[in-house]
């Protein structure tokens, strides 16, 4: 069975992250399995501290290696209980905002090849944009995220330190078959249904581009949507955000690569520029 998979790391983010994940799953009425993933760099097993005794220097003492030991030993268990006691309360705060089905579990290991394991079992991935490294800088990436949005052929939904359930939403539209896909998910899924739709497309206007908008506006009609379209100009990221705070949007749909100026844009660098000077949650789909 599927899962909604929410990366908890005790940062600040991390309420968000309970509550956005709750929300997907309330939605999708899917199960949400909360993650902890103590990262081995981070917190070394102990006997990798045997491999220290080459970095000490001639004439060091048995017992400081021995210490050494005991103090990785120490750390270690310090760590795996402090991720149990965030996986409780995270609980609890996912409970409260109504997920469907919340398990925990801690790994060993780098968040990638733990995401990566666990892709098949993954619906909708929940990650907060500010791991607890970079919790303090307002727009700031974590420093996995870049890696995982480039990496995982699933929806990634990326929280700021504040959630609330969004009300109505934009979808960043090119025309592109990417973006058309993005758009066929949106149409298909629970998740969005019921709220407002914007379909924005950042291009100049002609009738090609026209056409391409009207077609993505019926598509969501169709669906049951209450969907708005609007052809803007301007260079695409501050086109986009201007749209979305005249409009009172509170997510933002797009696909991670597309085609013509937005995927110029999406493309590379250009992603994480989006999703790091972004007010507003973002969902991105493949």
């Amino acid at each position: 069975m599927t899962k909604i998979i929410a990366c908890i790391d005790g940062s600040i983010t991390s309420p968000a992250v309970c509550k956005a994940s709750a929300w997907v799953s309330y939605k999708l009425q899917a199960p949400l399995d909360l993650l902890h993933v103590l990262d081995k760099t981070e917190y070394p097993k102990p006997e990798n501290s045997k491999n220290l005794s080459g970095n000490i220097g001639l004439g060091s003492r048995e017992h400081l290696l021995e210490e050494l030991v005991e103090l990785d030993e120490k750390r270690s268990r310090l760590a795996l209980e402090h991720g149990k006691n965030i996986l409780q309360d995270a609980r609890a705060l996912a409970q409260q905002h109504g997920a469907v089905e919340v398990t925990t579990h801690q790994r060993h290991g780098g968040l990638m090849e733990t995401l990566s394991d666990l892709q098949d079992d993954t619906r909708v991935l929940v990650l907060g944009r500010q791991g607890q490294a970079h919790e303090n800088e307002t727009h700031s990436l974590g420093s996995h995220l870049e890696n995982v949005i480039r990496a995982l052929n699933k929806p990634i939904l990326i929280t700021l330190p504040e959630f609330n359930a969004p009300q109505r939403f934009m979808i960043a539209y090119d025309g592109s078959e990417t973006a058309t896909k993005a758009l066929e998910k949106v149409a298909e899924s629970d998740l969005l249904k019921g709220m407002p739709a914007h379909i924005v497309m950042v291009a100049e206007d002609d009738n090609n581009h026209q056409a391409q908008l009207n077609s993505a506006e019926q598509r969501l009609i169709s669906a049951g949507f209450d969907a708005t379209a609007a052809l803007i100009q301007g260079a695409v990221e501050s086109a986009l955000h201007q749209y979305q705070r005249d409009n009172d949007i509170d997510l933002m749909v797009m696909g991670a690569y597309g085609h013509s100026r937005i995927r110029q844009f999406l493309v590379g660098s250009n992603t994480a520029k989006m999703v790091r000077m972004s007010d507003i949650p973002i969902l991105l789909l493949r």
